[in-house]
């Protein structure tokens, strides 16, 4: 299964591994397919590390979500450059909406053991299409806004979320 992200910064297109997370992707399906990532930004951008979305509108206010989901993050895949994960607090199954995209090798954030400090964060699929896309919003100016750090200073929007 695929899903495309148009941004305003261009396309970006997922591929999503249903085998490894089977768990993980329905819920981002479902996500997807209600409309919930539609006009959400990417609101933490740290550049070699990660960029984060699917949880706040463009005024910084957060979207409610459904329940949060198992973490799937024994599933053997890693947290390498373009792989696309779901994000979460310290609880290791606390993930709901909220992902992020690998824009480095962040081999510390693999699971290494089924505990609060070893769980890591699942991996559910890559980017296949718009690795450039990617690049670009990594390299944005960010700033603090509304209580938040590594906020780009003009939003980056992911305008509409659909399956392919």
């Amino acid at each position: 299964m695929r899903a495309k992200l148009h941004t305003n910064f261009g396309l970006i297109v997922l591929e999503l591994d249903e085998a490894k997370a089977p768990k993980t992707v329905a819920n981002f399906a479902e996500y997807v397919k209600s409309g919930h990532y539609d006009g959400t930004i990417f609101h933490r951008v740290i550049n070699d590390f990660m960029i984060q979305g699917g949880g706040f509108s463009a005024d910084m206010k957060q979207k409610a979500t459904r329940d949060q989901i198992e973490n799937e993050a024994a599933n053997g895949l890693k947290n390498e450059l373009y792989t696309v994960a779901m994000a979460r607090t310290p609880d290791p199954h606390s993930a709901s909406a909220q992902f992020f995209i690998n824009v480095g090798n962040n081999n510390f954030l693999n699971y290494t053991a089924a505990t609060t400090q070893g769980f890591g964060y699942c991996v559910f699929g890559k980017v296949v299409e718009g690795q450039d896309v990617v690049d670009a919003i990594k390299a944005v100016k960010t700033g603090n806004k509304a209580m938040h750090q590594d906020v780009p200073v003009e939003s980056v929007i992911i305008e509409k979320a659909e399956l392919a």
